[in-house]
């Protein structure tokens, strides 16, 4: 029964002192106010306001109506600012799944470069998928997936943003460290550490150890990227990456990266979306973003 101009009209008239001066500022005629409230009265059984002396008197409806504008309007007007920024992309959460440990790295980069374009926005990173972020992107749960292996399925849609290469990583001291390639078979004896996923799941395993038949002597999990480096860099093992992450690391420690076999294992990461979610301008806008990331390709 209220609506919103009602409550601008009262408002208006006690801000401007008259019905005249409140027409004016609400962009309408004193009739269209005046049928306004006297309609509003009629659906009410009870009168708004009453003349006396050519003023305006509200009664006691009226002063309560009065009261409810004032508390009311500025709500709804914070519900209009916050949803217009909303539409323009300038508030929101922005949440991405990972299902890659050292993309995580990459996103940083992109991430900064998203938050200096969209500042009103919060960005949510999930990494602990294990390879269930399908089913979060399908729920809704997540707006974005980052992954280097990606499940084409209807509804959703993958883009590669990002190529890399997948690489051993050696300490300075090791027998590997000046090969240009290594084989399958030469990693037989080695510790090999990897991040804790099913090794059906890591690319070294799949594309290099498991068709050519062979496995390290063993395996460690290792949840960080640093600390796994740490151990490469003390001659503890080996461990693989991409090109791109070993080179930013060696900088500091004494890690050498060197190609899977001779024509390397050669990556991309890919961003998932939602089919049909174009709309939705945060996360396309942060996929035109990752496909135009600065960070320069390895």
């Amino acid at each position: 029964m209220i609506e919103r101009i009602h409550l601008n009209i009262m408002r208006e008239i006690e801000r401007q002192g008259s019905l005249t001066s409140a027409a004016n500022a609400l962009h309408l005629s004193q009739s269209a106010i005046s049928h306004t409230i006297k309609k509003l009265e009629h659906q009410l059984g009870a009168p708004l306001w009453t003349r006396a002396n050519r003023k305006l008197e509200l009664t006691q409806a009226g002063q309560y109506l009065l009261k409810e504008s004032k508390r009311l309007l500025p709500q709804l007007e914070q519900v209009d600012e916050v949803l217009a920024q909303h539409a323009a992309g300038e508030l929101g959460t922005l949440c991405i799944g990972m299902e890659c440990h050292p993309c995580y790295q990459w996103l940083l980069v992109v991430v900064t470069e998203f938050i200096k374009k969209w500042p009103g926005v919060d960005i949510d990173v999930k990494q602990r998928f294990q390879f269930g972020g399908m089913a979060a992107l399908f729920n809704h749960e997540i707006d974005l997936l980052v992954t280097p292996d990606p499940i084409q399925r209807k509804g959703i849609t993958f883009t590669p943003v990002f190529d890399y290469e997948q690489v051993l990583v050696v300490g300075v001291d090791h027998s590997f460290c000046h090969r240009d390639f290594v084989q399958p078979e030469d990693l037989i004896n080695e510790t090999l550490y990897t991040y804790p996923i099913e090794p059906e799941r890591l690319d070294i395993y799949t594309l290099f150890l498991l068709p050519a038949n062979c496995m390290p002597k063993n395996r460690k999990t290792v949840e960080a990227s640093e600390i796994m480096l740490q151990f490469v860099a003390a001659g503890k093992g080996i461990t693989t990456l991409p090109r791109w992450l070993v080179e930013q690391y060696s900088t500091n420690l004494p890690i050498i990266p060197v190609r899977l076999g001779p024509k390397g294992i050669n990556k991309q990461i890919h961003l998932g979306t939602r089919t049909g979610d174009e709309s939705e301008s945060l996360a396309y806008a942060m996929l035109e973003l990752a496909k135009n990331s600065p960070m320069k390709l390895k």
